[in-house]
């Protein structure tokens, strides 16, 4: 059996690296006609899992968005969001 290297890295190093939020929200009409949430943003693990879950609810909704933005919590760094994938009507992103 073919040894199994291992590499190690310290938690400051794996806390300072930045990464991605990616998340996942849906708005309906209310009875006014106003857009609202459908339910709250979820967060979701890959882009390409967003946009797929996305298209597959886009139907049963005003609109739907996927989107991501770069995040360095630690910071409280946020970078501005990039939509992914849009159907139908959504609120403004700012």
């Amino acid at each position: 059996m073919a040894p199994v290297l291992v590499a190690f890295m310290s938690w400051e190093s794996i806390m300072s690296k930045s990464s991605k939020l990616i998340v996942l929200a849906a708005f309906d009409r209310n009875d006014e006609g106003c857009i609202i949430p459908a339910f709250d943003p979820r967060q979701i693990e890959t882009e390409e899992r967003a946009v797929r879950d996305a298209k597959v609810i886009a139907t049963y909704h005003a609109g739907v968005v996927a989107w991501r933005r770069d995040a360095d919590p630690n910071a409280g760094e946020y970078g501005p969001p990039i939509v992914l994938y849009q159907h139908g009507e959504i609120p403004d992103m700012e």
